[in-house]
């Protein structure tokens, strides 16, 4: 195995490409539970006629668990819109017709995005009156069985140079709500500091989806909330001021 072309760099795993194949090595602390379920979760969605590279194997690599998955060749949504920023509406665009394509696929085995939402709200630093209310707003909210992502953004889509649009990145894939799963790309854009690309993501969502973005609204704090247990603590203390505005419309 080779590993010295980097792809990416995470906080917590380096992505290599080894010719044909992409190389994940996780860190050493990384959960191995997680691991495994995230190369579960893409051997699942695989089956569904999506474009969405293969699990070759899952292995290990000087002692850290290693996913190793096809290499698609091609640019991320999110290069393109930094290289050709004049381009950014297209490019939008295609971020969202793939992951309306995406929402209208069912895996029956993968877990229940409201299960998954109730753990880590309870998980989270949050005052008991806060959780107490986001639990509540979950248990109202409709359960749906579409597939849903988990952590749809322009990094996690590639375009290879014959136009196809590949996804990656499926460790967070749950069945649920649409809604929440938009509800979560929004709350990644303000994330990474481009709050006009999250308003104009959701309103082209909203849009070709035909779903009021009240609806969308009402899964930020819950979604926020859950995502609060992870990433560093500038992240956190966002995400906790998102879930504090429990009446936010």
């Amino acid at each position: 195995m080779n590993l010295e072309t980097v792809i990416a760099e995470r906080k917590n795993k380096v992505i290599y490409r080894d010719g044909d194949r992409c190389v994940k090595v996780f860190n050493r602390s990384f959960s191995k539970a997680d691991i495994l379920n995230e190369s579960l979760n893409q051997a699942r969605v695989e089956d569904l006629g999506l474009n969405v590279p293969k699990i070759l194997e899952v292995t290990t690599v000087d002692g850290k668990w290693a996913i190793v998955s096809e290499y698609v060749e091609g640019e991320t949504l999110s290069h393109l819109m930094r290289d050709d920023p004049a381009n950014t509406e297209t490019y939008l665009e295609m971020m969202v017709d793939t992951q309306l394509l995406i929402h209208t696929k069912r895996s029956p085995l993968l877990s229940r995005l409201k299960d998954k939402m109730n753990r880590k709200i309870l998980s989270a630093d949050l005052d008991p009156v806060t959780r107490y209310e986001l639990l509540i707003r979950l248990e109202g909210l409709p359960t749906h069985d579409k597939l849903c992502h988990g952590d749809l953004c322009p990094s996690n889509i590639i375009r290879t140079p014959a136009g196809e649009l590949y996804v990656i990145d499926w460790a967070h894939a749950t069945q649920g709500n649409a809604s929440a799963d938009a509800a979560r790309s929004f709350l990644t854009f303000h994330l990474r500091g481009e709050a006009d690309l999250a308003e104009r993501y959701l309103d082209m969502f909203c849009q070709k989806s035909d779903i009021d973005k009240r609806y969308v609204q009402k899964w930020m704090p819950i979604v926020a909330a859950s995502q609060s247990v992870k990433g560093n603590l500038e992240e956190r203390d966002f995400l906790l001021r998102w879930a504090n505005v429990v009446d936010f419309e």
